[in-house]
């Protein structure tokens, strides 16, 4: 899994990185919301490996993307060849290319968490999936993917997914959602996800994808590598020193399951690991949501367990971007 060098470091040459522009033959433009650090959109370009499986490049290549995060964004540059624009997406909805074939976003949840403050739509970041409407109301895509938590579709949530989906069902577009185990999927993390997919009236209908794996991948076969590692900065192995607490997440890792939802706000309180006494580090954390190897994360501890813990895993997102891929193809 790991290319390591006589010191024991992880090797990152430039042309290994995410950055190599995808083939723009056959190639369909996606447009990028609530981009992150990248990690819907590496699944949607494809390209990439894990646990020494290659995820092909799907066909997709970003048109423009949007993040209001400059840690963010410069975690997504550090990967990426093509350009994304750094602000707030209401001061650059007017910026939008004239079309695409696609659009996406993970529009932020933390309203819709049963960790937040469960404000629902009405709240104010999850509130920003009317942007993804905006974009789709603009660009007029054939397909378009939303996400956001499984929390979604609690009974107390029951308001916000129905607003959601009348919404989205305005635009003229056949909506459905679906509930992602990313387990099922080849993440090596018990997460569910909400995944919205709209497809314009004169497109064929999405269909999700199946699950493409038996047996979930365990936190051991995903991290057992590591485990002798010592600290280094260069390749994010380094973890929080918090000591256990009344807060969530002071959960052991098992090692043989899954690992448990990596979230973005966890102050510090990131799951243990399972047999060594620490905290899991950032790498783990990053192998945990699917990242490949050799996807840099160019901040500090606290901000990359942020954007690690804020993104769609890009495995789950590469099977989707497949699903999607099948559609337009089906059009033709």
């Amino acid at each position: 899994m790991l290319n390591l060098n006589v010191q024991g470091s992880l090797e990152m040459k430039k042309e290994d990185r995410c950055s190599v522009p995808v083939s723009r033959r056959h190639a369909f433009g996606v447009i990028s919301l609530f981009s992150g650090c990248g990690g819907m959109d590496l699944g949607f370009v494809g390209g990439f490996d894990f646990l020494g499986k290659h995820y092909r490049k799907t066909g997709f290549h970003i048109v423009w993307a949007n993040e209001i995060s400059p840690a963010a964004c410069k975690t997504y540059r550090a990967n990426f060849a093509h350009p994304i624009i750094e602000g707030d997406i209401k001061d650059h909805i007017g910026t939008l290319p004239g079309g695409a074939d696609v659009v996406i976003g993970g529009f932020p949840c933390q309203d819709i968490s049963i960790n937040g403050k469960m404000a629902g739509v009405a709240g104010k970041r999850s509130g920003l999936y009317t942007y993804i409407s905006e974009a789709v109301r603009r660009t007029r895509p054939k397909v378009f993917v939303a996400e956001n938590v499984g929390g979604l579709l609690l009974k107390q949530n029951e308001y916000s997914l129905k607003k959601i989906l009348t919404d989205f069902n305005a635009l003229g577009y056949d909506v459905s959602y679906h509930l992602y185990h990313a387990e099922q999927y080849g993440v090596p993390q018990t997460r569910e996800r909400v995944i919205f997919v709209g497809t314009r009236k004169d497109m064929p209908h999405f269909i999700v994808p199946s699950p493409s794996t038996v047996r979930p991948v365990t936190a051991k076969e995903a991290l057992e590598d590591l485990e002798a590692l010592p600290e280094d900065k260069s390749m994010a192995h380094v973890w929080s020193k918090a000591n256990a607490s009344g807060e969530q997440g002071n959960r052991r890792l098992v090692a043989d399951r899954p690992g448990y939802t990596i979230r973005a706000e966890c102050h510090g309180n990131i799951q243990f690991h399972y047999c060594l006494s620490r905290r899991i580090s950032m790498r783990e954390a990053a192998r945990i949501q699917s990242f490949p190897d050799n996807f840099v994360f160019s901040c500090g501890l606290r901000e990359t367990e942020r954007q690690i813990g804020n993104a769609v895993p890009p495995v789950l997102a590469w099977h989707i971007a497949n699903a999607v891929k099948d559609v337009l193809l089906r059009s033709v």
